[in-house]
């Protein structure tokens, strides 16, 4: 095992941000899964609740506070090419205030705000996990 494998799957989470009718995508440019559009989110920490977890990263990530955070479901992503495997807790919440920036360019390209039938591509392996789901974020 390789230290970029993990020995037992991790926690993280997705964060459907809503605003005007869309949702919000970033373009990775992190080392796990360059290239791929995802919504915020990222690994749960020790003591950390699922729901501060979805409120901390989106802040971290882009500089946009959300409100009524909400779960959906959740998804089982393995990325068996890397040797890592996440459990991902997919959320609904919608945008408070703030405009999305770059607070990490290390880890992405940009941000946008997309319809849902006009997603952008290629999707990280837990969004389009999430899309298998028939959840529409929109609408929950």
């Amino acid at each position: 095992m390789t230290h970029e494998e993990f020995e037992h799957p991790r926690v993280g989470t997705g964060v459907w941000i809503r605003r005007s009718g869309k949702v919000l995508f970033g373009f990775r440019t992190w080392k796990h899964a360059p290239n791929t559009w995802a919504a915020p989110g990222g690994k749960l920490e020790k003591f950390e609740s699922p729901e501060h977890n979805a409120v901390r990263e989106t802040l971290e990530e882009c500089a946009i506070v959300i409100n009524n955070v909400r779960f959906m479901t959740y998804t089982n992503d393995m990325y068996e090419a890397v040797g890592k495997h996440y459990v991902t807790l997919h959320f609904v919440a919608d945008w408070k205030s703030g405009e999305a920036q770059l607070t990490e360019p290390d880890k992405f390209a940009e941000w946008r705000w997309f319809e849902w039938d006009a997603l952008p591509k290629p999707l990280l392996l837990s969004t389009r996990n999430f899309l298998k789901t028939g959840y529409n974020p929109l609408n929950f």
